[in-house]
């Protein structure tokens, strides 16, 4: 398994995090789902201290690294092409998506998801087009820490990762499955493989250099990172309807 496909991997877990959470299609969540969400506050980060530091070099790798590259590549290229490359890359990895709702009992989630794979990958040329959707075939975000908390596993204490960034207890371990589901990971060509897993860094920075300005703007950037990871992770576990409580820290 390629190091650098997991540190690939793990911008989008760096990132996420500062996004706001997008609607998502799907029923209400079953109201026995437990997801181990943590209050806000100390309570929710016991190792605060610690994460802050790694914040910090975090913070330091992407200003430094990891935006520059991103503003240069959204400079550079066309709008259209970009989105034919997160056409790509979401199609690439949607076996994550299809296993895991598999693995919580979503059965219309997961044909859905195959369908969406199927048609994207021939009729949309390697998922670069997404006729899927004009289908109206709706598309699922799962992983396997979502999974883990359908399972009544809790989230544990916040942590914030080295270059993978947000996290708990329970999703950090969890990416590793997702990883092994991906199918760069089982790809031999190393050459090819690793091009296309810097391209794939680079292309989800530039997906959310629109959330920087909130970040920046923030009183406590640590803290506005680490909520809105926390709600955007209840947002997805719940498919998109969390408990009034996960929302307000009001436990």
């Amino acid at each position: 398994m390629s190091h650098k496909f997991i540190a690939a991997s793990a911008v989008w877990m760096l990132l996420a995090g500062c996004a706001a959470a997008p609607a998502l299609e799907g029923g209400a969540p079953d109201s026995t789902m437990d997801d181990g969400a943590q209050p806000a506050g100390d309570a929710a980060d016991p190792l605060e201290s610690i994460n802050r530091v790694t914040y910090r070099f975090n913070d330091t790798l992407d200003h430094w690294v990891l935006r520059p590259v991103a503003k240069s590549y959204q400079a550079v290229t066309p709008r259209p092409l970009r989105k034919g490359v997160s056409n790509f890359f979401d199609n690439l990895l949607t076996p994550i998506d299809i296993a895991n709702s598999l693995l919580q009992a979503k059965f219309a989630a997961a044909l859905s998801e195959t369908g969406r794979l199927l048609l994207n990958s021939t009729l949309g040329i390697g998922g670069i087009f997404d006729p899927a959707t004009d289908a109206g075939l709706d598309e699922h975000d799962e992983d396997f820490g979502q999974t883990l908390a359908v399972w009544g596993v809790p989230a544990g204490p916040y942590l914030v990762l080295p270059l993978l960034g947000p996290s708990t207890m329970r999703d950090a371990p969890a990416l590793y499955a997702d990883v092994q589901l991906a199918p760069l990971t089982h790809y031999d060509n190393s050459s090819v493989r690793d091009k296309l897993l810097v391209l794939y860094g680079i292309n989800t920075r530039e997906r959310l250099l629109a959330t920087d300005r909130a970040v920046r703007n923030a009183l406590d950037p640590y803290v506005f990172v680490r909520e809105a990871y926390l709600q955007h992770r209840s947002y997805l576990i719940h498919d998109g309807d969390p408990p009034l409580d996960d929302v307000y820290g009001d436990y």
